[in-house]
Order: C-alpha cells, then structure tokens, then sequence
C-alpha cells in the first residue's frame, strides 16, 4: 500500500487524523448499503451480484484505511489483533459467558451478560 500511496504523492496528506476521518466516511458508506434492508441473514441469499460486489468495495476501502492508519501511527496491526483476542478470552471466559445476551431495559441497547458474569 505504501508504494500506491508514494506513487500518487499522498503521503503528505495521511496523517492520523485525515485517516481517520476518512476511516469514518467509508465506514458511512458501508452503513449505508444496510441502511434500509432490515435484518440480513448471513450469506445475503436475496442480495444480487451487484450488491454483494459493492458491499465487498465498501469492506475493502474500510479495510485498506485501517491498514493505512495502523501504519502510519506505527501499530503492527495484526499483533494488536491477535492481543486483543488473547485480552477478550481472559476477559469474557467461555466457561461463564458462551452466547448470552440481555436487554438493557432501561437504556432499549443490548448489553453483552459478561459484563455482569462477574457478579
């Protein structure tokens, strides 16, 4: 990635936090393949070609500014990852949290029940 950016000359404007912001464009316009279709089920049997092909493009520009923003702020992506997953077994114990939910009533949010397991 970093020879498409330094054969086009825009490196000068990737900072964090240009990144980032367009990070969170991308992220809208992904959010806005789903905007209107109500639940989908996995594999997106009813979806057509065209749409399975633009969701990929929208994943794929969301993915590549990640990659891009970790680079540039010197974060080794996929050890961060890989971390963070070894962080989340210690925190959420399959023994005690394995698929439960609940509904925060108070809040109409769904909660994740390990952050009460403890109790």
């Amino acid at each position: 990635m970093a020879d498409f950016v330094e054969e086009r000359d825009w490196d000068q404007f990737h900072t964090p936090r240009n990144l980032l912001l367009a990070l969170v464009g991308e992220v809208g316009e992904l959010s806005e393949i789903f905007q209107w279709k109500g639940e989908v089920p996995r594999g997106l049997p009813d979806w057509e070609e065209k749409e399975k092909q633009h969701l990929g493009e929208e994943l794929s520009d969301v993915l590549l500014y990640l990659v891009r923003l970790s680079d540039i702020c010197g974060i080794d992506l996929g050890k961060a990852a890989l971390r963070k997953l070894e962080l989340n077994a210690i925190k959420y114990p399959a023994s005690l949290c394995k698929a439960q939910c609940v509904a925060n009533q108070s809040a109409g949010e769904w909660v994740d029940l390990v952050r009460y397991c403890a109790l």
